[in-house]
């Protein structure tokens, strides 16, 4: 797999994107005025303890109050062997709830706290923050609180396992952790010890800071999205590095001329007219992602549906009608839509609980293909998933690890006109909403005789066209007449009445 890596970096915002095989596989994005502050570590200072839901409210310098959860205020003494890149280690739910204390015995309202966020705010809710601090490097991710070596989970060699560990173990000073990134396969011991110098002295000065500063205060804050690609993404299979602004590429080419000398050669300078992302089908697949409809190449299509408490994905034939039977022709779609539906949610990001809703097949054999293929796609996905096997009702349901705003929350606000609802009121609705008002004021002891109707025009239209019986009934029950005032600073769904 060939893979590239372009950056677009303004004043204002820095975006990526991850092109792999020439399909735009994940993007992020970074704005000046609203930057990441997961892997920020704060000195944070307890705001409230809630018993009740084994959590607290913590300070730490943001508009809301982060959430600290009782599972992450303790720290482990020995690293599990099943770890991912940044340290995340499945735990299992009943060994938690059996040896879980009250939360109330390990912290208190106004004890301060050294935290660190594991996921940013996501829409009304605070960021998320746990005791365990990690630090991350090019080759090793740092645990000052534990004393021992784990090696990632996609690192599948044993040999190689044990060389990364004994190697790692022979240069960390004793009573610190560390994690072996996948990215370092294959390195040797001073690369190592490298990560192991910076990542300790780094700390050290986290820990100065701790001692010294007044609570909420930051103590270590990540890099930007430019180098946070370049440390957590950079790996042999990439092929191309192109960043369009003058300034930052100069400091990743010293970057990567100092310390990834074997990286130095793919960095590009985009110097064209053209705009980077439209150059590479970025900004294409950016519009493709907001859609809620998705085409299929066979002619089937996808319709993506978010909401606040899940993402619904329904799988359609559309114009697709195949060459021979009806089933084969679901199972095409229905395998075509397993790998597209995978796409989607790397390069939307969703996370959180996820329904598809694939297309009914009889067979128990086709329902494997298509459970195996998504499955096998769900393998080159990064964030953690959980997938169930397709329901008697053909229902797949799974879950994605979320850590931040998915594309469409992040880009998009709430329609001022129908709050986020995508829908409105039809003109035949607010019609007869109006018949009603107007049946209301006749009924008074002093009913109007003329009124003035003010609406949006696309109402007035509807109004005197399809509704003109309804119009002239309106004026029957005032017996009188009613004139018409309209004006685009009327909303769709709003009208007001006026005695003459």
């Amino acid at each position: 797999m060939t893979r590239k890596i372009i950056i677009n970096h303004t004043k204002h915002e820095i975006r990526v994107a991850l092109i792999e095989d020439g399909i735009v596989s994940e993007l992020f994005y970074e704005r000046e005025k609203n930057k990441s502050v997961v892997g920020n570590i704060y000195k944070g200072r307890v705001l409230k303890v809630l018993p009740g839901m084994e959590s607290a409210f913590v300070d730490i310098g943001l508009e809301k109050a982060a959430f600290l959860y009782v599972d992450d205020i303790r720290t482990d003494d020995e690293l599990d062997d099943d770890l991912d890149d940044e340290g995340a280690v499945e735990k299992k739910a009943n060994n938690r709830r059996k040896n879980r204390p009250d939360i109330g015995s390990l912290i208190k309202e106004g004890q301060d706290l050294m935290v660190q966020v594991s996921k940013g705010p996501i829409g009304t809710k605070g960021a998320r923050i746990t005791c365990n601090i990690t630090l991350p490097g090019r080759n090793l991710v740092f645990i000052p609180h534990v004393n021992n070596v784990g090696v990632s989970r996609q690192i599948r060699d044993e040999k190689e396992r044990a060389r990364l560990r004994k190697i790692v173990s022979s240069v960390k000073p004793e009573g610190t952790g560390f994690i072996v990134r996948t990215v370092a396969q294959g390195r040797v011991e001073e690369e190592f010890a490298k990560d192991v110098e910076y990542l300790n002295s780094t700390w050290a000065e986290v820990e100065k800071k701790l001692k010294t500063y007044k609570s909420p205060a930051i103590l270590y804050e990540d890099l930007n999205l430019t180098f946070r690609t370049i440390r957590d993404m950079l790996s042999p299979e990439v092929d191309a590095l192109v960043i369009d602004d003058t300034v930052e590429y100069e400091k990743i080419k010293k970057y990567l001329n100092s310390y990834l000398p074997k990286y130095a050669p793919i960095l590009k300078h985009f110097k064209k007219k053209a705009h980077i992302f439209d150059q590479y089908g970025v900004s294409q697949e950016i519009d493709r992602g907001l859609s809620r409809k998705v085409w299929l190449s066979s002619g089937g299509y996808l319709v993506i549906d978010q909401t606040e408490a899940l993402t619904a994905v329904d799988v359609n034939t559309g114009s697709f009608t195949g060459s021979s039977s009806h089933e084969d022709t679901i199972l095409t779609t229905n395998l075509e839509a397993a790998s597209e539906i995978v796409h989607q949610l790397k390069l939307r990001d969703i996370g959180g609980i996820i329904i598809i809703d694939f297309i009914d097949m009889e067979t128990a054999e086709n329902r494997s293909k298509v459970y195996g293929r998504l499955k096998d796609e769900l393998k080159k996905d990064k964030a953690r998933t959980k997938v169930l096997p397709i329901s008697e009702m053909g229902l797949v349901e799974m879950t994605r690890k979320r850590n931040r705003e998915n594309l469409g929350r992040y880009l998009r606000t709430s329609c001022p006109y129908c709050d986020g609802r995508a829908r409105i009121k039809s003109p035949a609705t607010m019609i007869y909403e109006v018949y009603r008002e107007i049946f209301r004021l006749s009924q008074e002891l002093d009913p109007p005789e003329n009124l003035l109707l003010g609406v949006h025009p696309d109402l007035a239209e509807y109004l005197e066209g399809e509704e003109m019986d309804t119009f002239r009934s309106m004026e029957k029950l005032i017996k009188g007449t009613i004139s018409l005032q309209t004006s685009e600073r009327y909303h769709h769904e709003q009208f007001e009445l006026f005695e003459l």
